[in-house]
């Protein structure tokens, strides 16, 4: 796309939400920012009902903010959300609903202090594909496509196939049916969800897979219950009572657990400050892990060129959704024409078979003698990021790395279970503060 001259960014200590109105209404999903921060604006006034709504499981999904694909792209970032909520409600009233989101942050940081599980899931997920028996494969292929036998879970597994979301309840429950009453590889329903989920994030979706197992938290199996559904689940949902006996209370058993890793945390690999101007001719590579560039470490950089790439042929062979694909599409195209907005420069997005050769080729043809990025994640990009130094290498361009603040400063604290990293950013400082002390 042609570069866009001006997109009125606000700096980021001057963050406000555009109004909510009828004539221009959030999308369900956004995969804009502008999209994200619509939606945002049209659910605050409902973040201060968030703790007594939110396990309510109902079509359409009223309860729950809906920002979760947003937010996996950082579209919106999660300083932004919680410092709009904490502007409008008192700490006490959203501490729920600050809580969820924080979460995101602490399966990201959790998985950044031991890369090794990312690498050894993926390779079980191979390894089971191509050499699980033919009968686990075929049932796990059937409780897919919604045809378990028991309604209600073959209604979520048709919502994700058809929509790419399902209520974070929804996905308790069906996770516990595949493992647990299936007795399926967690590790196949885990890919399953991450290839169809549009917010499918590396570190939420295997870790989230891992607990309701059983081996996130060594022998803390989540079990799915008739009791919970009927109290949780909008009636509508269970009309249809096709296999719900298989789900009664006290009948599901949790499944033998493996032989399991331990893993203990790690440290943050350390990331040198961002280039300042006058170091050469610097590009920003704009990626689907973070594609908020211009709010950030990187936003006062002078760049001559900022680019991004999606990749057909690689997701393909994760077997991403078509709808999964499209909406990383949309949301990488959009980080990059913000950008190009906000540095005022030369914007290229394509599609690449070798996405570490494409950005060599393009830092090659603009020039560059730098490329600067933030941090992507464990995980797709993160894998990536080794072959992309080595091609911009061999073209004489450097690529450095930049971390954001947010991150930098809540990730080594994922040591072990949610609430003592919880806690710890309580006891830090006064929370409301701290939070926003972090966000200004």
């Amino acid at each position: 796309p042609p570069p866009i001259k001006d997109l009125g960014m606000p700096s980021s200590s001057a963050f406000r939400l555009p109004p909510a109105s009828p004539e221009n209404p959030g999308s369900v999903f956004s995969s804009r920012r502008s999209e994200a921060l619509q939606r945002l604006a049209e659910f605050l006034p409902d973040a201060g009902r968030y703790a007594f709504t939110r396990n309510t499981v109902a079509p359409g999904h009223p309860h729950v903010s809906r920002l979760s694909p947003a937010l996996r792209h950082r579209l919106v970032l999660e300083e932004e959300v919680i410092a709009a909520a904490l502007e409008r409600f008192p700490f006490a009233t959203v501490e729920k609903f600050v809580q969820e989101v924080v979460w995101r942050t602490y399966w990201k940081g959790w998985l950044e202090l031991r890369p090794g599980l990312w690498r050894d899931y993926r390779k079980r997920v191979a390894s089971l594909s191509a050499n699980a028996p033919a009968a686990v494969l075929e049932r796990a292929s059937e409780v897919a496509a919604g045809r378990s036998g028991v309604a209600i879970m073959d209604h979520f597994a048709r919502e994700l196939l058809e929509t790419g979301y399902l209520h974070n309840h929804a996905r308790m429950w069906w996770a516990s049916f595949w493992i647990h009453v299936e007795r399926l590889p967690w590790e196949l329903g885990a890919d399953f969800f991450f290839r169809h989920l549009l917010d499918a994030d590396p570190a939420s979706n295997t870790l989230g897979w891992r607990w309701v197992a059983g081996v996130q938290t060594r022998g803390k199996s989540y079990l799915v219950r008739r009791s919970n559904l009927e109290k949780y689940c909008a009636p509508q949902l269970l009309e249809n009572e096709c296999g719900l006996e298989r789900l009664e209370d006290g009948r599901v058993s949790a499944a033998p657990l493996g032989t399991e890793q331990e893993w203990r945390p790690g440290t943050l690999p350390a990331l040198p400050p961002v280039p300042a101007d006058g170091r050469g001719r610097v590009g920003v590579w704009v990626h689907a892990d973070d594609c908020c560039v211009e709010r950030g470490p990187l936003e006062s950089l002078r760049p001559v060129a900022v680019a991004g790439f999606t990749s057909g042929a690689v997701y393909e062979r994760m077997g991403l959704s078509v709808g999964r694909r499209s909406h990383i599409e949309r949301a990488l195209r959009d980080g990059v024409e913000r950008a190009s907005g906000w540095f005022k420069c030369e914007a290229t997005f394509a599609d690449a078979p070798n996405v570490a050769e494409a950005l060599a080729e393009w830092a090659h043809s603009v020039g560059l003698d730098v490329v600067v990025a933030l941090a992507p994640f464990v995980g797709p990009v993160g894998d990536a990021v080794e072959g992309v130094r080595e091609a911009l290498n061999r073209r004489g361009v450097r690529l450095e790395l930049a971390r954001r603040d947010w991150d930098t400063q809540l990730f080594p604290l994922a040591q072990a279970g949610y609430f003592p990293f919880w806690n710890r950013i309580r006891t830090r400082a006064e929370c409301e503060g701290w939070l926003q002390t972090t966000v200004a």
